[in-house]
Formats: C-alpha cells, sequence, structure tokens
C-alpha cells in the first residue's frame, strides 16, 4: 500500500520535473489578509498575484497547503466526526500557473498523474466543465480517451469561480471519482438519482482546475484578463483513500496512528457508532489544534483564538465520551508530529508548547465542564420543580456557548430528564453568532472609502529608508478619505508600519512655485498592499502639481524606534539562552517610547530570572556590538541559522539581520548601527496575555535613565516616610507586615468571638413548623466566613432546620442560607438565596444545602429577609 507521504511526495515530485518551484505551505493564520480567519484554500497566499498586486520570481507553482476550515458547506464543525470524510484540518494538494501555462497543460498534466503514475482506472474518472468552456470541453476529448457522456458541462454553480463581487475570475474543471453503487448514502431519498453533483457518496470531486481568464466589473460584466492564470486544487486525504482503497479518510494512515494511540490510551473499542464517532472526532482535531497552535493560534474568547478553543473543547468533551478520565488530547500530538513532521517540520519545534498549550486548555475545561453539569443540573431540576418541560432555547445556547456543550449532548442530557430542548431560539441565537463570525469574512480592500487620483506615472513606494532620512521625489497617487490625504510617492525614506513596528512621522516639504515652501505633517505611514501611504491630516488641500516634493523623516523618534527595536531581538535571543528554544514571537510593539514582546511560554518569569534576562541584554548593549543587514534569498538565510518564526509572511528574497555573533533573524524593520546606541535596557512589566504566552514591556535609551531617576526619588520619598536609611527599607516594611499580620488576626479573633456570641442571641429567636426549626435574621458582621461558621453551627444544633442570615456592610448586602439536608427536597439554599438577593438588586446560588448571594441595595435588606420567612414558612408547611 502506497503511504500517504509518497503520496505527497510524487505530487510534488511530479510539478517540479515539470518546472514548477515547490513553495511550502502558508500558515494557516493568514498573513497581512485581515478578511480570513484561517488559510482556507492553497491560493491564498498567491492572492495578491491575481489581484495583480503582486508578483513571485517564478511563473510556476506547487505545494501541499495546510487548510482550515469550520464553517460553511459540509463544514460545520458540530458535524465533523460524523462521516467519514469531512474534516477541519486537512491538505490541499496544488499547482499554479502566473501567467505562463493554461488549460491544455493543466488538463494534460492532472491526466497524466492521475492515470499514468497513481494507475486510477479510466473508466471510473468524469470530467465536468462550465457550459460555456467549449476550450475546456475540447481538451478533455483531445487529451483523454473519456468518452463525451463523461465530459460534463455545468452552469455557475458547480463549474464557475470567483474571488469576490469584483476581480478575477474564471471557469473551472472538476475531476470527479465514481466509488461505486455501494457508496451512495441517499438511495433513501425519494427521487434520488446517482450521478456527478447528484450530491451522494456514490461521486467525489478530486481534482478542481481553475481558469482564471476574465476580470468581474463592478457593472457585473465580465472582460478578459491579459495575463490567465490556473489555480488547481486537490484533497489530499480523499486521494490517499483511494489510492490506498480505503473507505474512509480516517483508515488511511493519516488517521489510523493517532486512532490506535486514543484506542490504547482511553480502552474504548469502535464496536459502536457512538466510539466511531467520539474516535473521529479526537482524531480530525488533534490535527487541527496541533497545526494551528504551531503556526501561532491560542485559545481565546473572541477570534480565531475563539474557534481553536471551540475545536479544543469538542475534542476534550468527546475524550471524555471514550472513558478518558484525565486530559488526553495533549498526549496525542506526539504522534501528530512523527506521523506529520518530515512534511511539516514547524510541528516539530513547537511540540512541547502545542503539548503545553493543549494540556492547560484541557485542564481549564475540565473545570468548566463540571460548572457545566452542575448548571444543567440546577435548571432540569428548577424546571422540574416548577412543572415545566421544555429547557429554553437562550439557556441550551449558553450551555454551548460559555460551556462547549453542543445541541445534541443538551438535548440527549435533556431527553435523560424527560425534557426537550426548545430549537428555534437556540438556532436563532446560533446564527446571529454566526453572522457575527461571518462579519468581514468576504475578501475586499480597504474598509476606508478612499477614492484614489493618479498623480503621475512610474514605479512607486521605493523605500529608501535604510540610507537615508530624507529625499526628493514625486507624487504618483493622492487618496482621500474624510480624514486624511493618503499619498504615495515614487521613492520614500519612510517606514510603514509593519513587522510590529509602527511608521514613521515627520514633513513632507512642497516646493509650490520656486522659492515658495508649504509643510505638511505626516502623522503616521501605512503600507497597503504594494503601496508604502503617507497619512496628512486634511487641513489644506495638497498640492496635485509643485517643482518639489522633499520628505524628511522624523530622526529623533526614527532613533529611538530603532533602538527598541534591536532592543527587541536582543531580549529574544536573551529569552531563548535562558528558558528555551521555544520562545518564540507571539507579537510586539516597537515603538519610540516602549516596547513591547509577546512570546511562547507556559509560566510566570520570575523576578531572578527577569533581573537575568535584563543583565544579559545590558551586557550586549555595553558589549557595543555591530548591527549588520544584508538581503539574500530565504533559503540561503535559513541555511545561515536566520531566525524565522513560523506564520511570518517572507518573500523569496528577505532581509537578515545579525547582531554581533549574539542574534541573528529575518527583519524588515528599522535598527541601530551598533548596540551602544541603545544606551540601556530595562524591563517594567511581565505578565500572561493569553494561555502560553507572556508579555514583557521594556523602555531604552533615555526612557531607562527616566525610569531610574524616578526610582531614586521613591527610595528617597520611602525613606523619609519610614524615617530610615535606603539600604534598611526592606527590613523596616517586612518588621510593619508582621505588625499589620497580627494586628489583623488579634481583629479577626475579636470579630469571631462577636459573631459566636450574636449567633448565640439568634438562635434564642428560633422557630419551630412540624418538628422543623427554622431562623432568619440580620447579622452585624458582613463576613461570610463568620456568617457560613454560624449556619454550621445552626445545622448542628437543630438536625432538621432551615436558617437564612443577612447582612450590610457599606454598600455591599450579603446573604447565607443553609438547609439541612432532609428538606433539601421542599427547600433549597441556592433557590432560597437567589430569590431574595434579586430583591436587593443582586444575586448568587450554590447547592441544595448551602449557598450564598450578595446585593446592592442595602435598603431593600429588611424586605428580602421577610420574603425569605415568607419563602421558608410556605416551604416547611407544603
Amino acid at each position: 500500500m502506497k503511504k500517504a507521504n509518497a503520496i505527497r511526495s510524487e505530487f510534488i515530485q511530479f510539478f517540479v520535473d515539470r518546472g514548477h518551484t515547490f513553495v511550502r505551505s502558508s500558515s494557516l493564520l493568514p498573513i497581512g489578509d485581515p478578511t480570513l480567519l484561517f488559510t482556507n484554500a492553497g491560493m491564498n497566499q498567491f492572492k495578491d498575484v491575481f489581484l495583480g498586486t503582486g508578483t513571485r520570481p517564478y511563473k510556476r507553482a506547487t505545494n501541499s497547503q495546510k487548510v482550515l476550515r469550520v464553517s460553511g458547506k459540509h463544514n460545520d464543525l458540530d458535524e465533523v466526526g460524523r462521516d467519514t470524510y469531512h474534516h477541519t484540518f486537512f491538505e490541499m494538494l496544488g499547482n499554479w500557473s502566473f501567467g505562463d501555462y493554461y488549460k491544455r497543460e493543466a488538463i494534460q498534466w492532472a491526466w497524466e498523474l492521475l492515470t499514468e503514475v497513481w494507475g486510477l482506472p479510466i473508466d471510473r474518472l468524469y470530467a465536468t466543465v462550465h457550459h460555456t468552456d467549449d476550450e475546456a470541453a475540447a481538451l478533455w476529448r483531445e487529451l483523454t480517451p473519456l468518452p463525451a457522456e463523461r465530459i460534463m458541462r455545468f452552469g455557475d454553480k458547480e463549474n464557475f469561480w470567483e474571488m469576490g463581487e469584483t476581480g478575477p475570475c474564471g471557469p473551472c474543471s472538476e475531476i470527479h471519482y465514481d466509488l461505486g453503487p455501494e457508496a451512495c448514502d441517499k438511495g433513501h431519498v425519494p427521487g434520488h438519482r446517482c450521478g456527478v453533483n447528484g450530491g451522494c457518496g456514490r461521486y467525489v470531486e478530486l481534482w478542481n482546475l481553475v481558469f482564471i481568464q476574465y476580470n468581474r466589473k463592478a457593472d457585473g460584466t465580465l472582460e478578459e484578463l491579459p495575463a490567465k492564470h490556473v489555480d488547481t486544487g486537490m484533497g489530499f486525504e480523499r486521494i490517499v483513500a483511494i489510492l490506498q482503497g480505503k473507505k474512509s479518510n480516517y483508515d488511511t494512515d493519516l488517521f489510523t496512528p493517532i486512532i490506535e494511540e486514543i484506542l490504547t490510551l482511553t480502552g474504548a473499542g469502535l464496536e459502536r457508532e457512538e466510539e466511531r464517532v467520539a474516535v473521529r472526532v479526537v482524531a480530525d482535531h488533534i490535527r487541527a489544534l496541533t497545526f494551528a497552535i504551531s503556526d501561532g493560534v491560542l485559545p481565546a474568547n473572541e477570534g480565531r483564538g475563539y474557534v481553536l478553543r471551540r475545536i479544543l473543547r469538542r475534542a476534550a468533551r468527546f475524550a471524555r465520551n471514550l472513558g478518558a478520565k484525565e486530559p488526553l488530547l495533549h498526549r496525542l500530538v506526539p504522534v501528530v508530529v512523527r506521523e506529520m513532521g518530515e512534511a511539516y517540520p514547524e510541528i516539530k519545534e513547537q511540540a512541547e508548547h502545542c503539548s503545553r498549550v493543549i494540556l492547560a486548555e484541557e485542564e481549564a475545561f475540565g473545570r468548566t465542564l463540571d460548572k457545566g453539569l452542575a448548571l444543567f443540573a440546577d435548571l432540569s431540576r428548577n424546571l422540574r420543580a416548577e412543572g415545566k418541560k421544555i429547557i429554553p432555547g437562550a439557556e441550551a445556547f449558553k450551555l454551548y456557548d460559555t460551556y462547549g456543550f453542543p445541541l445534541d449532548l443538551t438535548e440527549l442530557m435533556a431527553a435523560e430528564e424527560g425534557l426537550v430542548v426548545e430549537r428555534d431560539e437556540f438556532n436563532r441565537l446560533m446564527e446571529a453568532q454566526r453572522a457575527r463570525a461571518r462579519a468581514g469574512s468576504q475578501f475586499g480592500g480597504d474598509e476606508t472609502n478612499v477614492h484614489w487620483e493618479i498623480v503621475s506615472s512610474g514605479t512607486h513606494s521605493q523605500f529608501v529608508g535604510y540610507e537615508q532620512l530624507q529625499t526628493t521625489t514625486e507624487l504618483r497617487m493622492i487618496g482621500t478619505d474624510d480624514e486624511y490625504f493618503r499619498l504615495v510617492f515614487a521613492v520614500t525614506p519612510f517606514y510603514a508600519a509593519g513587522g510590529g513596528q509602527v511608521g514613521d512621522t515627520g514633513l513632507i516639504r512642497v516646493e509650490v512655485t520656486p522659492g515658495s515652501f508649504v509643510e505638511f505633517p505626516v502623522v503616521d505611514t501605512q503600507r497597503e498592499q504594494d503601496k508604502i501611504v503617507h497619512l496628512v491630516a486634511k487641513r489644506a488641500d495638497f498640492p496635485r502639481r509643485a517643482v518639489s516634493y522633499t520628505l524628511l523623516v522624523d530622526e529623533a523618534r526614527r532613533k529611538m524606534t530603532a533602538a527598541n527595536h534591536t532592543a527587541t531581538h536582543l531580549l529574544q535571543a536573551a529569552l531563548r539562552r535562558l528558558l528555551g528554544a521555544h520562545v518564540q514571537q507571539a507579537g510586539s510593539l516597537v515603538a519610540p517610547d516602549r516596547l513591547r514582546f509577546d512570546f511562547n511560554h507556559y509560566q510566570r518569569v520570575d523576578e531572578d530570572q527577569l533581573r537575568q534576562v535584563e543583565r544579559e541584554v545590558n551586557q550586549q548593549i555595553f558589549a557595543a556590538l555591530p548591527v549588520r543587514a544584508e538581503e539574500t534569498d530565504y533559503q540561503t538565510a535559513l541555511n545561515r541559522g536566520a531566525l524565522a518564526f513560523f506564520g511570518e509572511k517572507y518573500g523569496d528574497r528577505v532581509r537578515t539581520l545579525a547582531v554581533g555573533d549574539y542574534s541573528f533573524e529575518l527583519c524588515g524593520g528599522t535598527h541601530v548601527r551598533n548596540t551602544a546606541e541603545i544606551m540601556a535596557f530595562r524591563i517594567i512589566t511581565e505578565g500572561s496575555v493569553a494561555t502560553g504566552v507572556r508579555r514583557i514591556e521594556a523602555v531604552t535609551g533615555w526612557g531607562a535613565l527616566q525610569m531610574a531617576a524616578e526610582e531614586r526619588e521613591l527610595l528617597k520619598e520611602l525613606s523619609a516616610l519610614l524615617q530610615t536609611e535606603p539600604a534598611q527599607l526592606t527590613e523596616k516594611v517586612r518588621a510593619l507586615l508582621a505588625t499589620e499580620a497580627k494586628l489583623k488576626k488579634d481583629l479577626d479573633a475579636i470579630a469571631r468571638k462577636a459573631a459566636l456570641a450574636e449567633g448565640e442571641e439568634l438562635f434564642a429567636a428560633v422557630q419551630e413548623i412540624g418538628g422543623h426549626y427554622y431562623l432568619v435574621a440580620k447579622m452585624t458582621t458582613a463576613s461570610m466566613d463568620l456568617m457560613r461558621e454560624t449556619v454550621d453551627r445552626f445545622k448542628d444544633k437543630y438536625r432538621s432546620g432551615v436558617i437564612l442570615l443577612g447582612a450590610a456592610q457599606d454598600d455591599k448586602v450579603n446573604f447565607v442560607a443553609g438547609v439541612t439536608k432532609d428538606l433539601t427536597a421542599k427547600l433549597q439554599a441556592g433557590n432560597l438565596v437567589k430569590q431574595v438577593a434579586a430583591i436587593t438588586g443582586g444575586g448568587g446560588g450554590g447547592r441544595p444545602e448551602l449557598a450564598q448571594a450578595g446585593g446592592k441595595n442595602v435598603d431593600k435588606l429588611d424586605e428580602a429577609l421577610r420574603e425569605g420567612e415568607r419563602l421558608i414558612r410556605t416551604g416547611l408547611e407544603g
């Protein structure tokens, strides 16, 4: 049986032999494309070429692209695992032509690979073309032995590709494979007829050949493109299943090692369909998690991180269904790395980081899941007590959105309790969430409504800011919006924001007429596709025609920014030396007044480690290391040991930055020429940003010296205030803290004694109903601990009873309720405090036997306690 890794290699080598350049898969995190949550197609990294805003040094390309899809047709997350062929993460094999070969070669090579190299039976292959594409249909007849009835024409829905409402587009030709009559999964559907694009599992799409030959104009009409492109994509998992003779993608060697490990770790089997679904979910999702986290995506509460968290929690829940008592997913990462690390070395490099992030999330979700189960138990108990049998859709959605419970799990638990879920409201809330997620997901240009005007022709946006901070140039384009003129020049020394570094500011000096000048402040510099855009506030009209335009960067600001950028490189190198090679940049800000560096690490960097890092960076500054920049090709830079971070977008030509022999990275930012220019480095703060991501903020130069001066003044003030020398401050503060702790302990003992005495007095007011005792009272102490202790003493003294205590302090109200176990069928402490707290504008809850709550309206305390007594008496009398 041909192995998956061999199939991938054969595809790539086939096209390399035909003049294609192998291009590394881009990150799952789309760089420079805010319109996508995740990379969802092989063509994403070439989008700028198709749009005409970018170029490549090659005309032909091939690769296997990592793809993550969690929405859209057949990609709903909650459906993955329920069949044998849909996935969240998968690979897309592809080959591209950028204005080089076209339909003939694309069709000929696809057929050659499928039938001659891989030996697929011709009688199982079908080709589809757009109903207007006579050229493609004729080529299929000419180049292949396919009979006319297996070259089929379809409309726009099936065979026309568009990037958006406007822009590049064209017909496509698909190759389909007949899996045989037994693969049809719609035989029970009345009127179903098996066929290509018939909607059943028999005929599967293998390969889509897109021919980008038109431009869709704003009025909807099509015009021929001057250069025609080819964009193809073939699902790797699907072709592997076919070549390995498997009915299910999960039976291929892409998944079987993972599945075997799941079964070993859980002791589960594959006899029941519920087990098979759970195993498929976990196997699919651990691949998605491993690759996404390795590419820099981290679980979070919004955006990409929220999607990743949903995937992880769904996998963790299904792992529990398989019997996993402890976190399981992180133990599967080594299997994914072992099987796929050769093709994607970035997951090898990030394996430990990935495992740690997943483990932390699993542990957190375990606690969340337990809370969700407790919430469901309370919800079902309350509904039954009220004689209701329908779980509101909003409650089911809360379980889904907050606690990771998919609807089917909630419905299953509901059925066990004799309840049903109100689906319509749940679906409405789910669709609203999906609509929010889809916002901004369509490809388009800059969101700002900018009107562009071409002033002069010629090349533009040549950056010369590494060598000079002033230049005289020509204005090429001017854009206007509500706030700014957006200016594009032929040449510019202004650095456009990128790589974490802020954009330059400065001046544009316009010589309107000979000897007559007007100056315009540049407030920011940005990159918009291939343009370096200088933002000038619209205070006066900007001259379209002038004798000259002189661009002057704010030199002092640039120097401070450069110092912070070089210091960021030193910081990263120091962290990697001290903490380990897993440290990788997860985000940064390089500004003139400070730097911020986010990096992968699993625990707090303690004070001793921070001191070591700070000392290490300053040593490199004082060593006056030379800083050297050089441009080279990407692979040469990697071979020389340059640090490149997967998830960053690098071109074929890259800029390397060496700081002595201490740091060597790929970087396009601006830097000092010698580390001595940084002067000094001081860490301000270190903290957590997200699971597995830490943040260090620091200052350099005069900012570091100013920080030292402020600290010196602070020490002087504290010394004067505490009447001691700076060297004795620590000892003095320790003594004060010890005295404070002793006084607090004494006060707590007095308060506890008073509360116990007050409790004994309150017990004199205990009342009896039918052999049960109850007490409703207002205490003078508002300490929850002391109130709970009073409740415990009541329950020890009265073996069958209910107690409700309330107390007010400042602008806060506290309630504690206790119910002995024999009475929880009549009264529950959680429900009791929730109802009385609501009167005071608060809320709370807890267990049936013990609960607490808080409120805001102190004036309503007496009323709340009266209502509490009424509820208790009603419950005991009932």
